[in-house]
């Protein structure tokens, strides 16, 4: 499935992180999709760092750290983009 199977991956992660932050972002919804796939990419990266990148069946480790990149992306765009308007 390759990037197509990243970029679904990524839009779920964007939607997740958003819901786990606390509080009102100040970013539109095409914003999270995109750090949504950055943290699915930085999720995948730092799995396969810690040698569980690769399971047989559901990886949920990989979609926690999936999630908390993203989440951790989305605070610090937040923070220096407070004002971006859709």
């Amino acid at each position: 499935m390759g990037w197509i199977g990243t970029i679904i991956f990524g839009i779920v992660i964007g939607a997740l992180a958003r819901l786990v932050l606390p509080g009102d972002q100040h970013m539109p919804v095409w914003m999270h999709v995109i750090i949504g796939v950055l943290g699915a990419l930085g999720g995948y990266w730092i799995a396969g760092a810690l040698g569980i990148g690769d399971t047989g069946g559901i990886d949920v480790l990989r979609w926690v750290i999936s999630i908390a990149a993203a989440a951790g992306l989305i605070l610090v765009a937040d923070r220096f983009a407070p004002n971006v308007k859709a």
